[in-house]
């Protein structure tokens, strides 16, 4: 298992830990972001990662028959999960502001799924993620992700979630913003509002 302080060296070391004033896809404020792209641009250091990941899922649930996971964050950390654990993994993509399948991919009716994110803040994509599971009336197993940043307030899914990391880092809405946040240029990462 890998340690919280080496989880954190390799989040620094590939620059996927960065701070200075978000504006994160769920519409809320941070003074840091994580930038999973950035560690899984380095696949020989995300590597220890998925794998821990892959061991917490397999302790979890014995029986995945799909791995979902929804573009762009959840794409690449989907396919490794589902290479370490030989699953079949797709993953959804925004149509119209709305996930939808495309590709070819579909999702059995009666399957397993597991969706797989790269950080979960509010919840909020894979709670969409939900209801493309709902509609082929498959079984939902639960969340994973790399790091879990959510909060008893923040967060919209009410299932436990698998996480390598967790990380507590404080969000605000727009009308909370501390002093301090509000003199830092905004910068918007993600990929919710990309057209």
């Amino acid at each position: 298992m890998l340690s919280l302080k080496k989880s954190l060296d390799i989040l620094k070391k590939t620059n996927a830990l960065l701070e200075g004033h978000f504006v994160l896809s769920s519409g809320l404020h941070s003074s840091k972001y994580i930038q999973c792209a950035k560690l899984l641009s380095f696949p020989y250091l995300a590597n220890e990662i998925c794998k821990s990941l892959a061991n917490k899922i397999k302790k979890k649930y014995n029986k995945i028959d799909l791995i979902l996971a929804p573009a762009m964050g959840g794409v690449i950390i989907g396919y490794e999960i589902g290479k370490l654990l030989k699953k079949e993994t797709i993953f959804c993509e925004r149509v119209n502001g709305k996930f939808k399948l495309r590709r070819g991919f579909n999702i059995k009716k009666g399957a397993n799924v597991l969706i797989i994110e790269d950080v979960i803040t509010t919840g909020k994509s894979s709670l969409e993620c939900v209801k493309l599971i709902k509609k082929a009336n498959a079984k939902l197993l639960g969340f994973a992700s790399i790091i879990d940043r959510s909060t008893i307030k923040s967060l919209k899914i009410k299932t436990g979630i698998i996480s390598h990391l967790k990380i507590e880092v404080p969000t605000y809405s727009e009308k909370q913003l501390p002093q301090k946040l509000k003199s830092i240029p905004i910068t918007t990462p993600g990929s919710r509002f990309i057209k």
